[in-house]
Order: structure tokens, then C-alpha cells, then sequence
């Protein structure tokens, strides 16, 4: 069963869990499991995604029961309107606060056909506040030991792959990044601490409700594998702290 963070007669959101595709792709030929087809068995109901999480990516994800409330949702996000909240694991130490203005160049899936502006940088900034850092004496490449942050991010626009790509331009990947991080280094992190995932997770969506306009927000918790981590590299006092932040 996908755990429901939020149902009217217009609007549900789930907590994705970390390996599950919003919807069937060619990309993933062999994946048989969907979050659409799941939730549309599990509610008895046709439902339809307004925005995208990565297949790595746990946390918010917010469905339409019709067309029309998605368009309006969707438009939200389009604006900028729609305010969103992530947490990631990410190597190194990075600054305290800081904002990330880089342009990203479009992303698509094979399937897709390739727009008339294809090379053209589309504007992206994200947002990011340290939480907590941490060193392990693991070796990767010439350093003895690794250092390793706990990120609260805040993406101002929605570029496809939008953090995983601006945390790697400031060579800060994501730990458990296939694509934009370093194998050796997420491997050896898998083996320390006994997970292996993407450590990015969507934690918070403040939106409006399309149609009587009053403010939605909507949290999920942390999936327990990303739990057990934070905990083991002790950051849950400051996890909370930011919560606690967060809710004044």
C-alpha cells in the first residue's frame, strides 16, 4: 500500500518510495510497477501525476483525479508558485547557506522528440541550507577519510533533474547518484552504511488548492532507510531542529 499524505475529491499525494517510477517508461522496459497503476488500484480511481519525482526520489508526490485540476496544478508549478522542500545526503562540506544560479539545458527522455531549441539553457536556481556534516574514515581515491553533509534544498524552478544536476556543478553530488555522481564513492558508502539508494527526498509541497484557493501543505517523512542513515551518522537532533524551524 502507498502511504496517503493528503485526499479531497480533486487531489491525492502519496509518499513515493525510492525505487518506483511515477509512470511506465521505455526507459525502464523491465519495471512492471508504477506509482499511477498502483494508486489507481489501491484508491479505485484513474489518477494523473501533476509534477515528477525521479525513480530514486522518495517523498511528496501529488496526483489529479481529472485533466482539468491537473492542468490547474500543474500551471502552479509552471509559475513558480508552488514551494518545495528536499532533503539530500550530498560529499563534501559544503558552505553554510548559499543559492545555486545555473542555467540547465534541457533534459529529455529518448522517447521524446527533440525540441526546435534543443542546445538553449533554460534559467535554474536552487536554494540549499546546511544541516549537519560528518567525516568517515572511508578512502576513496588519495584522501583517508570522506566528509559528507545533511542539505535542506529549495528548488526555485523545476528543470528536469534540477538538484542532482546543480548539487554536481558545485561538486557536491548526491550520494547513491548513478548518473551524476561517482560510482566508487556511492559504493563505498552503500557498503559502510549498509543502503544503497539515491539520498534525495522530497519532505515538503506548499501549494494552493485549485479550486478553493485555501494554502496546502504537505509533508512526508523521512523513508526509514534514509532514517536509519541520518541516524547513524548522527544528525537526528539536527534534522529536528530544522523541523522544529520549519513548523514556527
Amino acid at each position: 500500500m502507498l502511504p496517503i499524505l493528503y485526499q479531497d475529491e480533486q487531489l491525492v499525494a502519496i509518499h513515493k518510495p525510492a525505487g518506483l517510477l511515477v509512470h511506465r517508461s521505455v526507459l525502464d522496459r523491465h519495471e512492471t510497477r508504477f506509482a499511477v497503476q498502483l494508486l489507481r488500484d489501491q484508491i479505485g480511481r484513474r489518477v494523473q501525476p501533476v509534477h515528477r519525482l525521479d525513480k530514486g526520489t522518495s517523498g511528496v508526490l501529488l496526483f489529479a483525479f481529472d485533466r482539468d485540476v491537473a492542468a490547474a496544478m500543474s500551471a502552479q508549478f509552471e509559475s513558480l508558485e508552488v514551494q518545495k522542500t528536499y532533503l539530500a545526503i550530498v560529499r563534501g562540506w559544503p558552505a553554510e547557506q548559499g543559492v545555486i544560479d545555473h542555467a540547465l539545458a534541457v533534459v529529455r527522455d529518448e522517447y521524446e522528440a527533440p525540441a526546435a531549441a534543443e542546445s538553449a539553457a533554460q534559467p535554474a536556481r536552487t536554494a540549499w541550507r546546511r544541516l549537519a556534516t560528518a567525516e568517515l574514515p572511508l578512502q576513496v581515491d588519495r584522501y583517508p577519510t570522506s566528509r559528507y553533509s545533511l542539505l535542506a534544498l529549495f528548488p526555485e524552478t523545476g528543470r528536469r533533474h534540477q538538484i542532482r544536476r546543480h548539487l554536481k556543478h558545485v561538486s557536491h553530488p548526491i550520494i547513491g547518484d548513478a548518473t551524476y555522481g561517482k560510482g566508487r564513492h556511492n559504493r563505498t558508502f552503500a557498503e559502510h552504511l549498509g543502503v544503497a539508494r539515491l539520498f534525495l527526498a522530497s519532505m515538503r509541497l506548499q501549494c494552493r488548492h485549485p479550486e478553493s484557493g485555501a494554502a496546502l501543505d504537505i509533508r512526508a517523512p523521512l523513508a526509514p532507510e534514509f532514517a536509519a542513515v541520518v541516524e547513524a551518522l548522527g544528525w537526528r537532533e539536527a534534522l529536528a531542529d530544522f523541523e522544529r524551524d520549519e513548523e514556527a
